[in-house]
């Protein structure tokens, strides 16, 4: 399922910094990159995630921010950010819903999927890719800010 063209589904989600974060309030004057991972803690992610947190000066130079998403509770969160130096808010789906939304859901595993969203200023996805195996990690931090360059 592609959401590229289409107004990026909305939602409201507590976040790892305490505070709650919903998409739409984004619009008008950043770029949204949204990354779904599957668990907290786990090899690929424990590498991803802190990749994107230090490139978090270039996202935010390109006029992005940076939303790490996926089910584990804002306490996991909190605790994997401190221990990983993860410095990008990251958003508690506990029951898959936004996950859903944007086609990444595995529900037979409880999990989502590995994958990167570009939510132009608009509101408007203009980029995605979901791996096909959860473990695989393709898109780095640096194909992501060439493709908001080209926005």
């Amino acid at each position: 399922m592609s959401l590229i063209g289409q107004p990026a589904p909305d939602f409201t989600l507590p976040a790892n910094t305490g505070e709650t974060v919903t998409l739409s309030s984004y619009r008008g004057h950043q770029n949204v990159v949204l990354v779904f991972y599957p668990l907290d803690f786990s090899p690929v992610c424990s590498m991803q995630l802190p990749e994107y947190s230090g490139r978090q000066d270039d996202f935010a130079e390109a006029g992005a921010a940076v939303l790490g998403v996926n089910r584990d509770s804002i306490h996991a969160h909190r605790a994997w950010a401190a221990e990983y130096g993860i410095e990008v808010p990251l958003l508690s789906d506990m029951n898959l819903n936004v996950a859903r939304q944007y086609g990444v859901a595995i529900d037979e595993r409880g999990i989502s999927g590995r994958a990167v969203f570009l939510i132009d200023k608009g509101g408007v996805v203009r980029f995605q890719h979901i791996e096909a195996q959860t473990g695989e990690y393709t898109v780095r931090p640096e194909a992501v800010l060439a493709k908001i360059r080209e926005l």
